[in-house]
């Protein structure tokens, strides 16, 4: 036996290894020798006795800020506890015990013994007889694994238990909504500031994850004026993007005018005079870029909220916006977004960071133990990991779910077929990019990615109209022509159209166009002044000018149109998330109409191929905030030629 099976432990008379079927025939060559003749065994082989189970107990009990927790077990010592969890995860079948005995290291409670030690990311080392501690955030996600657990017994304190009744309860939760505030919370928003209630009461963050157009901004300002009704302190910073600055100091007069808010803006000697003014506002409203160019005016200062809103602006955790947020100092901190998940689990990571440092480990742990077998290697075991560790400091509803009197958005392709001149342009930039993309090596082509983003957009210019890229351009282009018609289509029908594009250049085609048919429009792009651009806003919604040109970068986000009702996506790109918070600016509360919603897209080109990527893109977002769908696909070289052919 052990001339052909070398892993055979002749002393302990077992087999160690955890390939069952090689196990398995050593089992049967015994039986078969059995069968024909007689097996003679020593006394001290006879008397071995191989364990199927370690009956196990698990004490937790809550602090302050941490909780204690205790294995303990009747039948070995904290040491030989120890070195069975060092077997375990050595990957051995059996441990001789102290006693002679062998445990079977396949039993249930060692196993959920190490997936609760990965939980609370300790190693067997560091158990001992003393309590360990380990976050209080980590207390759902022990709750959850111990509720699963068959074989684990389970001795919950009174405080713990506590906790999880509230997360399990918050529909029936105590929090009154303020009497300030001026509009009232629909049943779901009402929960939404429930939730965050309850966040704020046990000492932990979370991420308001609702979709565009739910109403995120007025659930969080229901929880300062709740504060502040209460006698609480609530000096509160909002960070936010630049074009939202203005909207959330127009978001607070509106819904809680006993709210003081101040707005942190200007040039630099009129942002410190605001700093020094500071103390007398309830909240203070900044963008991301000004407080990373004003840190030194937040030292000493302690906030009792932090609030980024669009929090998908630090999904970049090496950026200057990510760890400016990071060191301001808060006694709670919240996020608000659409889209926790852009393209990459590192985004969930950094809002995290954010909001509970170490909650989902230092990065290069999350990357080794989650992210990387979740994207590449598409471990269903590490993506459930991930789901339940962070879902309850998630909440995330959808227009479908919680709001049944809003019209439904239909969503409709447009194809435009280009002719022979348009053609002929996009045939020579694809041939241009194949022998560029067929003559570079893999090394090259990975250092080289600007460049070939650089010749993709050089593409989607041309699909968007020839003359954005060449001067001397002057034939048809077919998604221009196709766009002109479904605004004149749309007017006869009585509707108003927003037209979003990424290139400022071609809203200004456009507009030239809209000005020859004397159709009267509005527009915005990131060169609009903030102030011009909620005038515009609340004109379009009362007038009667029929098209808004917006460029989707400045207007994705902060903008309430929903007087029109019809959405025009010129040139859709394989950012799908950010299409989406572009239409949510008229799907949205306050809409009474049906939604219908145009991707213009040139028919057998890129664009084309492209929302077959769109569809892959978001399934990394649905995977862990819904836990379904697949991993998010990375683009190699081979990829991207397919995508030209």
């Amino acid at each position: 036996v052990q001339q052909y099976f070398p892993e055979w432990n002749a002393e302990a008379g077992v087999f160690e290894t955890q390939e069952d079927g090689l196990y398995r025939l050593v089992e049967e060559g015994f039986r078969e020798l059995m069968n024909v003749g007689e097996v003679q065994t020593t006394d001290r082989f006879r008397n071995i006795r191989i364990r199927r189970n370690l009956p196990m107990t698990v004490g937790v009990s809550l602090g302050n800020d941490l909780m204690e927790l205790s294995v303990l077990s009747e039948d070995v010592s904290a040491e030989e506890l120890r070195e069975i969890l060092q077997s375990y995860r050595r990957k051995k079948r059996f441990y001789r015990m102290k006693n002679g005995d062998l445990l079977d290291l396949s039993a249930p409670s060692v196993e959920e013994l190490s997936d609760l030690m990965t939980a609370a990311h300790l190693r067997p080392e560091e158990f001992t007889g003393r309590q360990m501690q380990i976050p209080a955030f980590r207390a759902m996600y022990l709750d959850q694994m111990l509720a699963r657990s068959q074989a684990l017994y389970g001795v919950r304190d009174s405080r713990f238990r506590h906790l999880v009744k509230e997360f399990k309860t918050i529909d029936e939760s105590e929090f009154e909504i303020p009497k300030g505030l001026a509009s009232p919370l629909r049943n779901y928003q009402r929960y939404g500031y429930r939730w965050l209630r309850t966040l704020e009461t046990l000492g932990f963050g979370g991420i308001l994850a609702d979709e565009m157009g739910l109403g995120k901004t007025i659930q969080m300002i229901a929880v300062i004026l709740a504060a502040k009704e209460e006698g609480r302190p609530c000096h509160t910073l909002v960070v936010c993007p630049a074009s939202l600055v203005y909207n959330w100091q127009e978001e607070v007069h509106r819904f809680a005018p006993s709210l003081k808010p101040l707005v942190i803006a200007g040039t630099q000697a009129e942002r410190e005079e605001l700093m020094a003014a500071q103390e007398q506002a309830d909240i203070l409203i900044t963008s991301y870029d000004l407080l990373r160019r004003d840190l030194k005016l937040y030292e000493g200062l302690h906030f009792d909220y932090e609030v980024i809103d669009e929090a998908q602006y630090i999904k970049n955790h090496t950026t200057a916006a990510a760890k400016s947020v990071k060191v301001v100092q808060a006694s709670h901190r919240f996020a608000l977004t659409g889209t926790p998940i852009e393209n990459r689990l590192s985004e969930l990571w950094s809002i995290f960071d954010y909001l509970m440092p170490g909650f989902l480990y230092e990065y290069r742990v999350f990357r080794e133990e989650l992210e990387v077998p979740i994207v590449r290697e598409q471990q269903e075991e590490a993506s459930q990991r991930l789901r339940s560790m962070v879902s309850p400091f998630i909440l995330r509803r959808q227009k479908k779910e919680v709001l049944k009197d809003l019209p439904e958005k239909l969503e409709q392709l447009r194809f435009a077929k280009m002719d022979r001149e348009q053609q002929q342009v996009y045939d020579g930039q694809v041939l241009r990019m194949r022998d560029l993309l067929e003559h570079v090596t893999d090394e090259e082509y990975h250092s080289g990615r600007i460049q070939v983003l650089s010749e993709l957009t050089r593409l989607r210019q041309i699909c968007c109209d020839p003359s954005l890229l060449f001067e001397d351009y002057h034939g048809p282009s077919a998604k221009r022509e196709a766009c002109l018609e479904l605004i004149q289509s749309a007017m006869e029908g009585g509707h108003k159209v927003l037209v979003f594009s990424q290139f400022v250049s071609m809203l200004e085609l456009l507009e030239a166009d809209l000005r020859r048919e004397l159709i009267p429009y509005y527009k915005i792009t990131g060169q609009t002044p903030k102030g011009e651009r909620m005038e515009e806003v609340k004109a379009f919604n009362k007038d009667e000018t029929p098209v808004f040109l917006i460029s989707l970068r400045a207007g994705g986000t902060g903008l309430n149109l929903p007087g029109a009702d019809v959405v025009i996506h010129y040139d859709p790109w394989w950012n799908l998330a950010v299409q989406n918070q572009a239409t949510d600016r008229a799907h949205r509360i306050g809409q009474t109409r049906e939604v219908s919603v145009y991707k213009l897209i040139i028919k057998d080109s890129l664009e084309e191929k492209i929302l077959d990527m769109q569809e892959k893109k978001k399934d990394l977002a649905e995977e862990i905030l819904a836990g379904e769908g697949s991993s998010l696909m990375t683009m190699s070289r081979e990829e991207l030629l397919e995508l030209l052919s």
